[in-house]
Formats: structure tokens, C-alpha cells, sequence
């Protein structure tokens, strides 16, 4: 059922007719005595800190609250601030663990289990979070190969979007990306709106919306209010959070739940709402929203009051939902399947799993291309610290002080490989708030995100590998050749893959970008400090041998040097090279080769100023390094990369519950 459209200063909105004759709910959410509170340490923290006289106190959010809500209605949950709104709706979205919550709720008078909520409802948060890049027509177009099973074909799902896109009045801005606070996107109003319909896409039969009208103007609400009667009015049951709705708005209400205190103090139709008025004795305004009205004397009322009003709907809605007849909830679903709605079916997930890999790789490519901002970023800073580092080693020779140039240019060389991926914390860490919006309902497999987060997020790293291994290797002039440069290209792009895992995994359990951006530097700090360049691996004391082993710098750096010095033709420190860097480096060279001959009796050996006293295998000697060999160097640090990548799946297994406890 569509209706009529008109233009309003340049939006496209879409205007209601009349709502078809009344009929028998087939599906009915109820919720019976939920209570729920929140107990504060007993003891100050230096991490968090409860206000003074909360010490050791039990602060009850919910206490007793009952309702219903039909399919084809929108009940609006309704109270001052700090009355228990949002709280009322984690808990009937399951968004609060079942320790701490207690009562029940129903689906057609049978417990409503959590697989079974995340495949036929929705919950919309009220911050909007999407990707800026994303044109509005991309973000629903994603969703739908996300929620819509692989069975329906790219055209259906292209029909189901153009639909859902002039249902939302969105079609004048399909093509307008979402914007940010860099890029010109669409409208508050507008964000909001795609917002929903990322959400009911696969038209799930219960929606969830926290306050969807906060931060818009009287316009852009009543739009917004406006759509989410029609997904009422097509078989739907929407609860939502409103914060003093207006009066035009409140008209579209089906259905209201005033809370105070934690309590349900007036549930009914807003035409009712006179009946409230005189329960309590006050007269019914006139001149003004009766909702409003309602708001202001909820708030002015005597604890006494508010809890005697209480008590009576407690009352009223155990004989409600007594006198209720309702189909069995296996039956109800069925009819709605039957309906069109859940056109996936009650399953886990709506794709396997390669097809969710391959949508979320495309999403992040597209992301990519279209912020380059990051990567061009990125590329500079690793080409300038590229073109640093080659101007001040260039060209080193094979002289004992050259050697010692070398190793701190491969320290230097390898730790910034690391710290470089640190600037792509921020962006991982919002990546991670769109992933728990999206995943809180079953929209794909933890297990894609993190397979699709790598393979999108590789070439970027060969880009960075092959600008900074180019710019230093034949500048400073590394030994060899090509084979060498292939392999000092190879190990940086695996410091580069397991310097960008680990920064991952910091976005993975940490959800702050100062907080994250200082555990980033301060541990590649100590990887730095224990990699074996700034104290050799035997000098480190016994107790804290076993973190050099944990370096992330360490198998990079013996990689390089393996790759530098270990081999047999190269000389490095002849006979007349003994004397340099030593009190005697300026006597002449006659005295020298004099000095030559009395070390060879000593020695018993024939040492001339061309003979070569050390090799490159004495340097990696010298430095404490072995074993392992290059290859099985470079082999430990791509595992590194894997490591945190499972670590980072485990973390968003674990941390990502979206639930209160």
C-alpha cells in the first residue's frame, strides 16, 4: 500500500493514507515485571570513579514494568530523563544479560529466546553509525546482501531497495553519499532515515528504535515517525523511545507507555490520555499537547502517587494479557513468513559464508578507494622517513664503522614499519562500531568480518612495502642484489601485515583512540627495546629473556641481517681495518704492517693488511644472532600477523555481546 508524494523544501516524503480496517493481532510482544538495577562498587577505582554516595548503593533502573505490543501498532515509550527509556528498550531487544534482568518476555505468550529475536527484529541505535563513503543507495543495497538469502537474485534485491528507498523518501538522494564532517553527505533527517531502513531491509516483524527523533527539527522527526507507521501498518510491531514528541507526532502513536522512576505509571492510547487526567484529578488541557502535559505533571507527582498508579496498571495489564487469544508463535511466524516477511526464514544467518566475505571485501574496497585520505597519508609518511633514512645512510661501506650504521639502520628501519600502522587505529576502531551495530542481529559471521577485514586491508600493505623497501635498500646500498632486495621486500611487508594485526587487535579491546593510540607505541617501544639490537640476546638478564623471544621487532631484524651478512664471500674487516676506531689509526703505515708482522708471530698466522679477519657470520655472531634462519624468520613474523588476527576474532567473540550485565 503506497501513498501519495509531495516535495517539502527539497525532501521527498511520502504521505500516509488512510490505514486499513482493524484486524486481529497475529502477533503480540509482552513483557511482565521486568526489574532491573545496577550495584555500584563498594570501593573507589582509580578507573572508575561512582559520584559521592553511590559507594556500595543498589540503584533499581526498572522496577516491575509490564506492557504489550501488537503487530500493526507503534507503541512509544515515554518519561523524563533518567526514567528508564532506553534501559526498557535493551531489555526487550536482549540487550541486557539474563543474570541481571529479571520478569519475562513473550511472543505470543512463549518465551522469547535470543536466536529467535535476532532473526525476526531489528534494533536501530540512536547514533547513526554508517560508512561516510557509502552513497545511500550502496549502504541498502550492502544490507540487503548482508540480511537477503543468496537465493534471491541481485535484481530482487535491487527491486527490494528502489522500494524501500520511496518508502523512506530517500530516492531524490539514492545517489548522495552519507557524509562526514569532511565531506558534504545528506541531511540529518535523511541520516536517520537510512539509518532504518539499513535495518528493515529483510522487514523483520519487531523493531527496536532508541529515541530515532533526537537531534532533528519538528520536520525531520515527523518524516521520520511517518515511515516507521507505514513498517507498523505493513505487519509490523515498533517500539520506540521518544524524548517530548510533538503533537502531530504523538497522533501517529499507536500506543503509549509513560515511565517514572523505573515505573509504568500509564499505558494506553494517546486518545486516553483524558482518562489519565482524571484519575488524577487535574483537568484535561486544552491548549496545549496533552502528551506534554501528561510529561510535565508525571514528573511533578509525589512518589505516593506515582507508585499507586503503578500498582493499578500492574493490575490492568495482568488481566489484559490473561483475557488475550493469540495464535501459537510458531504458527504467527509461519503467517508472516507467509506475508512476506523474514524472507530468509528463522535461521542463524541469511548467507553462507563465502558470500558474506566476498560482500564485506567489496564494501571495505570501496571504502577504501574512496578515502584515500588514510593511505595517501600513510604512503607519504613511510616515503619521507624512506628518503630520511636513505640520505643518511647512503651509500654505506663494508668497514667496521659501516657495519655498525648498518645495524642501526635495521633497527630504525624495522620499528618503523611498525609504529607507521598505528595511524590506522582510528579507523579500525569505528570499522568496530559499525561491525557491533551490524552483527548485534545476526547481519553476518564474526569469522567473515575478520577474513574480508584482511584481505581488503592487504594490497595497501604491498603499496607501503614496495615504496619503502624501493626508496632504502638500493640507496643504502644492502647486499644481495635482486634476490636481496626480493627478500628485504618480502619482510617488510611482513612487519607491515604483523604491525597492522596487532593494531587491529588493540581496536579489538580497546575503545578508545587516545587509550589504544598509547598501548600501540608504548608496547612497539618495548619490542624495540628487547629485539636484540640495543642489548644482544645473551646480556639480557634471565627474567626478562623470555619478552625477546616476544619481540615483534626481533625476527624482522635478524631477517635483514641474515639477509646482509650471511654469506661467505664477504669481507668486513681487513688486516689494515684492525687499527681504525683505535688509538692507533693515525700511525703510518709502515709502523702498521710492522704491528701486522709481530701479530702473525704471536698468532702463528699470515695476517697482511689484505688479509680478512672477519666475515659477515662474525657479525651476526657478534650480535648474538643464529638461529633461526632468514626464511624462518620471515615465516614467525607472518604467524605473528595470524596470531593477532585470531586474537582478534576471540575479541570480537567475547567483547562484542552488545549487552548491559
Amino acid at each position: 500500500m503506497l501513498g501519495n508524494h509531495y516535495d517539502n523544501g527539497g525532501d521527498h516524503v511520502m504521505e500516509l493514507q488512510s490505514p486499513p480496517a482493524p484486524h486481529p493481532p497475529s502477533l503480540i510482544l509482552s513483557f511482565s515485571n521486568l526489574s532491573y538495577c545496577v550495584k555500584y562498587p563498594e570501593r573507589r577505582s582509580f578507573i572508575t570513579r561512582p559520584a559521592e554516595g553511590r559507594l556500595g548503593r543498589t540503584t533499581t533502573v526498572l522496577d516491575s514494568v509490564s506492557g504489550e505490543a501488537k503487530e500493526g501498532e507503534i507503541m512509544a515509550v515515554l518519561g523524563p530523563s533518567g526514567s528508564g527509556k532506553s534501559t526498557l528498550m535493551d531489555a526487550l531487544a536482549n540487550r541486557i544479560s539474563k543474570r541481571s534482568l529479571k520478569g519475562s518476555i513473550t511472543l505470543n505468550g512463549e518465551t522469547l529466546h535470543s536466536n529467535l529475536l535476532k532473526a525476526i527484529s531489528s534494533y536501530v541505535l540512536q547514533d547513526d553509525l554508517l560508512f561516510p563513503m557509502l552513497t545511500v543507495e550502496e549502504t541498502l543495497m550492502y544490507s540487503a546482501e548482508f540480511r537477503l538469502p543468496k537465493s534471491i537474485s541481485t535484481a530482487k534485491k535491487k527491486a527490494r531497495v528502489a522500494a524501500l528507498l520511496d518508502q523512506l523518501g530517500l530516492a531524490g538522494a539514492a545517489a548522495t553519499i552519507i557524509g562526514d564532517e569532511d565531506h558534504r553527505g545528506v541531511s540529518g533527517g535523511e541520516r536517520r532515515r537510512v539509518s532504518i531502513g539499513a535495518d528493515v531491509i529483510h522487514d523483520p516483524v519487531v523493531l527496536f528504535l532508541d529515541e530515532p527523533t533526537s537531534g532533528l527539527d519538528s520536520t525531520s522527526a515527523f518524516m521520520v515517525v511517518n515511515v516507521l507507521k507505514r513498517i507498523a501498518t505493513s505487519g509490523s510491531i515498533v517500539i520506540m523511545s521518544v524524548h517530548q514528541p510533538s503533537h502531530r507526532i504523538v497522533q501517529l502513536f499507536d500506543r503509549l507507555l509513560f515511565l517514572s522512576n523505573g515505573r509504568a505509571v500509564y499505558s494506553g492510547s494517546p486518545s486516553e490520555l483524558s482518562k489519565f487526567f482524571l484519575d488524577l484529578g487535574q483537568p484535561t488541557p486544552e491548549s496545549e499537547s496533552r502528551c506534554e502535559a501528561a510529561l510535565d505533571l508525571i514528573s511533578k507527582l509525589e512518589r505516593k502517587t506515582l507508585l499507586d498508579l503503578s500498582r493499578k496498571l500492574d493490575l490492568a495489564q495482568k488481566q489484559s494479557l490473561k483475557a488475550m487469544a493469540v495464535l501459537p508463535l510458531r504458527e504467527a511466524v509461519s503467517a508472516s513468513i507467509a506475508k512476506g516477511k523474514l524472507v530468509s526464514g528463522v535461521v542463524d544467518f541469511a548467507n553462507p559464508f563465502w558470500v558474506e566475505v566476498a560482500a564485506l571485501t567489496r564494501r571495505s574496497f570501496t571504502n577504501i578507494r574512496r578515502s584515500p585520505k588514510l593511505l595517501t597519508t600513510r604512503l607519504m609518511a613511510v616515503a619521507v622517513i624512506g628518503v630520511v633514512l636513505a640520505t643518511i645512510f647512503w651509500r654505506l661501506d663494508s668497514s667496521p664503522k659501516g657495519v655498525q650504521e648498518r645495524l642501526g639502520f635495521f633497527a630504525f628501519a624495522m620499528s618503523t614499519t611498525f609504529f607507521s600502522c598505528a595511524e590506522a587505529l582510528p579507523v579500525f576502531l569505528y570499522d568496530r562500531c559499525v561491525f557491533m551495530r551490524e552483527t548485534a542481529y545476526n547481519a553476518y559471521r564474526r569469522s567473515s568480518y575478520v577474513l574480508a577485514n584482511c584481505v581488503a586491508n592487504f594490497p595497501p600493505l604491498v603499496l607501503l612495502s614496495v615504496t619503502f623497501a624501493g626508496i632504502t635498500f638500493f640507496a643504502v646500498g644492502l647486499a644481495g642484489g635482486f634476490s636481496g632486495f626480493f627478500f628485504y621486500f618480502l619482510i617488510i611487508l611482513a612487519s607491515f601485515w604483523a604491525g597492522s594485526s596487532f593494531v587491529t587487535f588493540v581496536s579489538g579491546v580497546v575503545s578508545n583512540v587516545i587509550l589504544g593510540l598509547t598501548v600501540v607505541a608504548a608496547s612497539i617501544a618495548y619490542f624495540l627495546l628487547f629485539s636484540g639490537f640495543f642489548i644482544t640476546r645473551y646480556r639480557i638478564p634471565v627474567y626478562w629473556r623470555w619478552f625477546h623471544y616476544l619481540s615483534l621487532v626481533k625476527y624482522p631484524f635478524e631477517a635483514v641481517m641474515h639477509n646482509e651478512f650471511d654469506g661467505q664471500g664477504r669481507c668486513l674487516v681487513s688486516g689494515w681495518q684492525v687499527f681504525d676506531e683505535s688509538p692507533l689509526q693515525d700511525v703510518p703505515s709502515a709502523t702498521k704492517e710492522k704491528l701486522l708482522v709481530a701479530m702473525s708471530e704471536v698468532l702463528k698466522a699470515n695476517i697482511t693488511g689484505n688479509t680478512c679477519l672477519a666475515w659477515g657470520r662474525d657479525v651476526l655472531r657478534q650480535q648474538g644472532i643464529d638461529e633461526p634462519g632468514k626464511w624462518v624468520c620471515l615465516w614467525i613474523t607472518v604467524a605473528w600477523g595470524v596470531f593477532f588476527r585470531v586474537l582478534f576474532y576471540l575479541s570480537l567473540l567475547l567483547g562484542s555481546k552488545n549487552k548491559r550485565r
